[in-house]
């Protein structure tokens, strides 16, 4: 008896149905036990021979096997068609466990590397291949936003686009995995390809086998044998997709002429057909409550999963049921085809809406004036406004695709002309940085070639009017900057020292300034470590005492540096005490002693050296309020916003503590 263990795994679609009128005849049956003796196996072959030979996959074509028509031809063939074509592609699908997807979108480029290099070298590649695809989709997107700015800020000191060359050495790491993971997975589906021809080969030899015992049965064991022939294509894996429709179609085909020989006793046989008729309205069940759900993507899968059960796992019912059972669940798949089709249908009309949304973007990225911009800061502000309507434009969503590339076009057209203008303008700004590097680079030739002088009161004042023409001279490109700065200072600075120390020799008077001010420090000590608060007066007076002392030998002026740590200590000591009124009362005493000392050298050095302090700070200022400019979609309570909006007060705060020590400067009359 066929119980449920035992069933044959045959069933029919519209693409193997064979109605009653179908050219291949079939043996009666027969109502008695398999027979065993010569005489059955001889009425066997004969009955064999009346069917007609269908030959399987792979087969030369004047013996390929016929695709049987449905007589029902108002029930779209499209859909089934939809369906065969998605179990195919799913045939050639190896068992795997998916990698779990992480939170890849909050990792930094160094830690997307890492995890890749780890998901690639740990891995199967048919279980990583959508995690190294996220992976690969992040990092494109977050090192684009990083090569944006990086050209942004070499533009926006100077450089042109045609320049601008980034090289970052996490990019070439991430590169050599990518390469590591394409050989990889070129190995494994080179490796599957051949299993899948070897697993196909297997399976066209048990058709072979199955023919052969078809055609040479013998009543004591060809169940038996059809059984092993059975549970050996079952254990087959899967098969090109190309060859799986004709391939399972010939085979169903040659099992449905086994069940014909096979002479069960009609009780046995109707038992199994309704078995397998009770099976297949359980799919039609479950096919139905399919129309109900609302997301057609899921529906659709899902009823892939029902037609592969119905073609692989559910066994043939009678004859005068299998159109009627089959009409049913192919009209059920009609219909979910259909929503899933009218599904995309609305989507394409939503498509067709965003068509005048972005062509709205792009005429207010046209409509932007740069006619009136004359200044970084005027470039800088359009910049953003582009920045925010790019960032409109992708958000939008997807357009038709016979409208995709004429939309693309007019956008890449509009900011085309905005870029044109823009790198005009900084090639402009390039133009003037190179004329200022050739006016320091001469004025440091001059410089270099009076550091050596000993023409003491006229080559002062050459050296003092080079400090001041420097002063006037504009930006020069970045990567000059430092190296000019240098060699003017080094220059500037050999000349003042040898001229400080011709003034110094001799000076024994500031030997005894020393000496009282070793004594005044030691005071001030002892007042500090007794006193519990000292008030900002009498630290004015610390200083006014210091200051009063005079100078001291150029070569013991490191006791400056004590003086000014020693005040530190007593504001570290003393909340009551602002930073910033002692770091003025020390940069007053710092200024006074070089006028006490005539030494002018230095306090056009600390004027420049203060200049470059604010210029420096602005400058750190800007790029931190440009990057708050390149976060898009986030509000002020975000913490990355909140911490670069921090780092802006620290900057100021420290930018008004540079402008006062500037303006004191400025109204000093010497």
């Amino acid at each position: 008896m066929l119980d449920q263990e035992e069933k044959l795994p045959v069933q029919e679609n519209n693409l193997t149905e064979q109605p009653k009128d179908s050219k291949i005849e079939t043996a009666p049956e027969v109502n008695s036990e398999i027979k065993t003796d010569d005489v059955a196996q001889k009425e066997v072959a004969v009955k064999d021979s009346e069917v007609e030979k269908v030959t399987d996959v792979g087969a030369k074509p004047e013996e390929a096997v016929p695709t049987p028509e449905i007589k029902n031809n108002s029930i779209s063939n499209k859909a089934i068609d939809e369906i065969e074509s998605k179990i195919a592609e799913s045939a050639e699908e190896s068992q795997h466990q998916e990698i779990e997807m992480e939170n890849y979108e909050s990792l930094s480029l160094e830690a997307l590397v890492d995890e890749l290099g780890k998901l690639v070298k740990e891995g199967q590649v048919q279980s990583i291949n959508s995690n190294v695809n996220k992976i690969k989709s992040i990092f494109n997107l977050k090192f684009g936003k990083l090569l944006k700015a990086e050209k942004e800020k070499f533009l926006a000191e100077g450089g042109d686009s045609i320049d601008f060359q980034y090289n970052n050495p996490i990019k070439s790491v991430y590169n050599s995995i990518l390469y590591d993971f394409k050989i990889k997975r070129n190995k494994f589906y080179a490796e599957q390809e051949a299993t899948l021809n070897t697993n196909l080969e297997q399976k066209l030899e048990l058709i072979e086998n199955l023919k052969h015992l078809i055609d040479n049965a013998e009543g004591a064991t060809m169940y038996k044998m059809f059984k092993d022939i059975q549970a050996k294509w079952e254990a087959i894996g899967p098969i090109p997709r190309a060859k799986y429709n004709d391939t399972w179609r010939t085979y169903q085909h040659h099992v449905e002429r086994f069940y014909d020989l096979l002479h069960l006793s009609n009780d046995l046989r109707d038992l199994d057909f309704k078995h397998n008729l009770d099976e297949k309205l359980k799919l039609i069940d479950r096919a139905e409550a399919l129309l109900k759900l609302k997301d057609v993507n899921a529906a659709f899968k899902e009823l892939q999963v029902l037609h592969k059960l119905w073609k692989e796992d559910v066994g043939p019912v009678e004859r005068d049921k299998r159109e009627e059972v089959w009409e049913r669940f192919s009209e059920i798949t009609k219909k979910i085809h259909d929503n899933r089709h009218e599904f995309f249908k609305d989507m394409k009309s939503k498509f067709e809406g965003n068509i005048d949304k972005k062509l709205e973007v792009i005429s207010a990225i046209e409509a932007i004036d740069i006619t009136q911009n004359k200044s970084r800061s005027d470039w800088q502000k359009s910049i953003k406004e582009i920045e925010a309507l790019r960032n409109k434009f992708f958000s939008i969503g997807q357009v038709p695709r016979a409208k995709s590339d004429q939309i693309w076009a007019k956008f890449k057209d509009a900011t085309r002309k905005f870029n044109l203008e823009k790198n005009k303008f900084f090639k402009n700004v390039k133009k003037e940085h190179l004329e200022n590097l050739n006016l320091k680079k001469a004025l440091i030739e001059k410089a270099v070639s009076l550091k050596d002088s000993e023409d003491w009161d006229s080559t002062t004042e050459v050296m003092k009017k080079i400090q001041s023409d420097w002063k006037k001279i504009g930006h020069v490109p970045r990567k000059y900057s430092d190296k000019l700065w240098k060699e003017f200072k080094e220059a500037c600075n050999h000349y003042f020292d040898r001229l400080h120390k011709n003034q110094d020799i001799g000076n024994k008077e500031q030997i005894e300034v020393l000496n009282k001010k070793k004594e005044l420090l030691t005071s001030i000590k002892e007042a500090v470590g007794s006193a519990e608060n000292i008030s900002i007066d009498t630290i004015n007076e610390y200083v006014n005492e210091w200051r009063e002392l005079g100078r001291v030998p150029y070569e013991m002026r490191h006791i400056e540096v004590k003086f000014n740590k020693l005040l530190d200590k007593v504001v570290d000591n003393n909340s009551d005490i602002e930073k910033q009124d002692i770091e003025m009362i020390k940069f007053k005493n710092l200024v006074n002693s070089y006028i006490e000392q005539k030494n002018y050298r230095k306090l056009d050095s600390e004027q420049l050296f203060i200049r470059k302090k604010i210029d420096e700070t602005i400058r750190e200022i800007q790029q931190l309020e440009n990057n708050i400019g390149f976060i898009s979609n986030v509000t002020e309570d975000n913490p990355l916003v909140k911490n670069v909006r921090k780092q802006i007060d620290v900057y100021k705060e420290k930018l008004d503590v540079w402008k006062v020590k500037l303006n004191y400067l400025k109204t000093i009359e010497i």
